[in-house]
């Protein structure tokens, strides 16, 4: 079980230079958490594929409909005093910091290719691309 941030299903749902990475990284433990949060920003990276890289509408329901699929019953709300303590002693975003706090809840690593995260949390932040 490991949580894993909206990067790391992007690479998972489309072909990019980290996708061996995460295809490796679901071999290994297929068992994906992430906080509510990732289906606002997955949509809102499809919303980009869409207007700038001519992702058509169909795919990208098609992909948001895999990936919460994928995701059923790992999703998770935080608390937001949590967050916020995480907040504080970092330089992250309160949206990243959503995502450690669920992985120090589950007590699992949280992996990214976000390098704030992985500077600021480096007990709790694993690199996507260390999954080869």
């Amino acid at each position: 079980m490991i949580v894993v941030d909206t990067n790391v299903l992007v690479h998972f749902s489309f072909e990019t230079p980290l996708s061996s990475s995460a295809n490796t990284l679901f071999s290994i433990d297929p068992f994906w958490y992430a906080p509510y949060l990732w289906r606002s920003e997955f949509r809102n990276t499809l919303a980009l594929k869409m207007r700038h890289e001519g992702l058509r509408f169909e795919a990208a329901l098609r992909t948001i409909r895999e990936t919460e699929h994928q995701l059923y019953d790992c999703e998770r709300f935080v608390d937001p005093e949590q967050v916020m303590q995480l907040v504080a002693s970092s330089t992250c975003t309160a949206y990243d910091c959503e995502f450690v706090a669920l992985a120090q809840e589950l007590r699992v690593p949280l992996v990214t290719t976000d390098k704030q995260l992985l500077r600021d949390f480096p007990r709790v932040a694993r690199p996507l691309a260390d999954y080869r």
